[in-house]
């Protein structure tokens, strides 16, 4: 399930790409890769080539950390690249918990 800050991510994300990369990866091989699909595809060439392969590349990092938070739980993940996340600490991932006894 989305929250506010995924929201605010895909907004960001629709608008400039490499900007929701940055937020999501920091300054990582990940953000290098959005800014050549987005800016050196995306220059004289046409709509399709630079504008669309940047946007599924930063909505799949946003994919993958919305994925993080419901395995690990807000916050109890760390990027470690390529769109992988680990739990912080080695603490095992959060079972979901479907509000039935909280166990």
């Amino acid at each position: 399930m989305a929250n506010g800050s995924d929201i605010l991510l895909i907004i960001v994300a629709i608008l400039f790409p490499p900007a929701a990369a940055a937020f999501i990866a920091g300054c990582s091989c990940d953000l290098l890769i959005n800014i050549l699909l987005h800016e050196y595809f995306g220059g004289d060439l046409s709509f399709l080539l630079g504008y669309i392969p940047g946007h599924i590349h930063a909505f799949w990092l946003i994919y993958r950390k919305m994925k993080a938070e419901e395995q690990y739980g807000y916050g109890g993940y760390q990027y470690l690249g390529n769109g992988e996340f680990v739990a912080n600490g080695g603490l095992p991932p959060v079972a979901p918990n479907y509000g039935s006894t909280g166990r």
